[in-house]
C-alpha cells in the first residue's frame, strides 16, 4: 500500500576515508592493517516533492567479506567500484517506498545482477556479503534521510504508521507475521549498554609477549591494562580453529586474567574456520572439566563452522546443547537463520554492515522463532559507529554490544569523538547513547567539523 510518507532517491554522494589501524587484528588466515570506510551522502523526496538528506557509513572489510588469495588491493579496489556503481543505480532506481521496502526490494532484484554485471571477466567473484556490505552505507543513509525529512528517529518508523505493508511481505508468508511490524520485535531504546571488547590473536596479553614495536600513543596494549582503564566484564576471545591446543590455552589464560580483574563475561569466536563439531565440545568439555568457573563465564560460542550453510549442512546440536550457538557471516539474510535453526543454531549474531534491512529481518524472524541476539562490530568507527550501537540498544540482546573501534582505531573518530563522547570511549564497561537526539540516527552531523575528501561519485542533482 502506497504511503504519503513514502520516499525515493534523488541524489548520492560517496565518499572514501581510509583508516589506519594501531595495532594489527588477525582476521582468519590475514592479518588487517586498515581499511577503507565508505560513506555517502543521499537525498531523498517524498510523492508532494519534500526533500531531505542522510548519511550513511561502513567500513569496507575486505578480510571479513572475501577471504582470498587475491591481492589486498585487488579485492579493496573492487568493493570500492562496486559501491561506486550502487551510488549510480540507486538513483536510476526510481521507487518509491518506506526505506526497508526500498532496501528490501534492492537486494531481491537488483543487487546480484549488478554483482554478475561487475564480475563478468573477473578470475574470483565479488562474494555477495561484500556485495551487502557495500550496499549498507546506502541502506543506512536512506533510513537516515527518512527519517530527518519526518522529523523522526528511524527505530521510531517501524510501524504500521509508516509501513505500506506488515512482515508478511519481507518473511515467510505464515501466520507469525501477519498482523506483526517490525517494532513489535524491538525493546524499549537502553541509553547504557555493557560493552565487548576484542581480543585478536596477535594481541598481548601478558607482558613477556610484548615485542617492542607497540605504538605509544597513550592508549593501552596489554589486555590487562585495557580492562582497567576502561573498567571492561566482556571479552570476546578471537581463535584459530584449527589448532585446539592453542585455542583452549587461550581461553584459559584471558579466563585466568578475567577472574582476577573482575571481568564477568567471555565468548569465543572461531572465524568459520571449523569443520567437526567435535573440535568445538571437545575444548568445551575439558574446560567443563578443568575450568569450570571459566566454561560458566562463556556466554555463548560465535561461527565455528563455514558461513556457507547451504554447502555445509553441519547438525551442530551437540554444541549448542552446551553453550548457545551464535550465527555471524551467515546471518546476512533471514531465510539462512531458519536453515541455521534446523540446523541446531541457537542465536544470531547481527550487523548493520549487511544492512539495516537485513538485520531488521533477521531479528524478527529469530525473535518470533526462540532465537537469543547479539549486535557485533567490524571495528566500527566515525559515523559507522552510530547506527551500529542503536541497532543494540533496541534489540534486547543477550548483553549488551561489541565495540572495538576504540582499540584499533580511536584517533579516527576523534572528530566524532567531541559530540559523542559516550560512544567512542568505553567507561566502566559500557557505552552511553545519551548524546543522540534528533531525527533519523541523531548522528548531529552539523556539529561534526570532519572535512571530507573529494567525492569518488556524485549522481543526481
Amino acid at each position: 500500500m502506497n504511503k504519503p510518507t513514502d520516499i525515493t532517491v534523488r541524489e548520492t554522494e560517496l565518499f572514501f576515508l581510509p583508516t589506519r589501524m594501531r595495532v594489527p587484528l588477525k582476521f582468519g588466515a590475514q592479518v588487517v592493517e586498515g581499511a577503507i570506510c565508505a560513506r555517502v551522502r543521499v537525498r531523498v523526496e517524498d510523492r508532494q516533492g519534500r526533500s531531505a538528506e542522510g548519511w550513511g557509513e561502513t567500513p569496507l572489510s575486505v578480510a571479513w567479506v572475501w577471504p582470498s588469495s587475491l591481492s589486498w588491493n585487488e579485492r579493496e579496489s573492487r568493493m570500492q567500484e562496486f559501491t561506486a556503481r550502487l551510488a549510480e543505480e540507486l538513483v536510476k532506481f526510481g521507487e518509491f517506498g518506506h526505506p526497508m521496502e526500498l532496501g528490501h526490494h534492492f537486494q531481491e532484484h537488483r543487487l546480484e545482477k549488478i554483482r554478475s554485471e561487475l564480475n563478468e571477466g573477473k578470475s574470483e567473484e565479488l562474494p555477495h556479503l561484500a556485495a551487502l556490505v557495500c550496499h549498507s552505507l546506502f541502506d543506512l543513509a536512506i533510513f537516515d534521510a527518512y527519517g530527518n525529512l519526518h522529523g523522526r528517529p528511524v527505530f521510531e518508523t517501524l510501524s504500521s504508521e509508516w509501513m505500506g505493508s506488515d512482515l508478511v511481505r519481507f518473511l515467510d508468508p505464515s501466520a507469525t507475521f501477519a498482523g506483526k511490524w517490525p517494532v513489535d520485535f524491538l525493546t524499549e531504546r537502553r541509553e547504557r549498554l555493557a560493552v565487548w571488547h576484542l581480543v585478536g590473536g596477535l594481541d598481548p596479553v601478558e607482558p613477556s609477549e610484548l615485542t617492542g614495536s607497540e605504538p605509544k600513543d597513550g592508549y593501552p596494549v596489554l589486555l590487562r591494562d585495557w580492562i582497567r582503564a576502561d573498567g571492561l566484564k566482556c571479552l570476546k576471545i578471537k581463535l584459530r580453529g584449527n589448532d585446539s591446543a592453542w585455542d583452549y590455552d587461550r581461553i584459559v589464560k584471558i579466563g585466568r586474567m578475567s577472574i582476577e580483574e573482575g571481568v564477568t563475561w567471555l565468548t569465543a569466536d572461531f572465524n568459520c574456520t571449523v569443520t567437526d563439531p567435535a573440535y568445538v565440545t571437545e575444548i568445551l568439555d575439558r574446560l567443563l572439566l578443568e575450568e569450570p568457573r571459566i566454561y560458566g563465564m562463556l556466554l555463548y560460542i560465535e561461527q565455528p563452522f563455514p558461513y556457507d550453510l547451504e554447502a555445509n549442512r553441519i547438525d551442530v546440536r551437540s554444541v549448542s546443547a552446551r553453550k548457545p550457538l551464535f550465527l555471524d557471516e551467515s546471518a546476512h539474510d533471514w531465510r539462512f537463520v531458519r536453515l541455521g535453526r534446523e540446523l541446531g543454531w541457537t542465536g544470531v549474531a547481527l550487523k548493520t554492515c549487511k544492512t539495516l534491512t537485513g538485520a531488521l529481518l533477521s531479528l524478527c524472524w529469530a525473535r518470533a522463532h526462540g532465537m537469543t541476539l547479539m549486535v557485533q562490530d567490524l571495528t566500527n568507527v566515525m559515523l559507522a559507529q552510530i547506527p551500529h550501537v542503536t541497532l543494540a540498544s533496541y534489540a534486547g540482546t543477550i548483553m549488551g554490544v561489541e565495540s572495538n573501534g576504540m582499540q584499533f582505531c580511536p584517533a579516527a573518530s576523534e572528530i566524532e569523538a567531541k559530540v559523542h563522547p559516550g560512544l567512542y570511549r568505553r567507561r566502566e564497561g559500557v557505552l552511553d547513547l545519551s548524546t543522540l537526539q534528533g531525527s533519523g540516527f541523531g548522528y548531529r552531523v552539523a556539529e561534526i567539523e570532519r572535512q571530507l575528501p573529494p567525492a569518488a561519485a556524485h549522481y543526481g542533482a
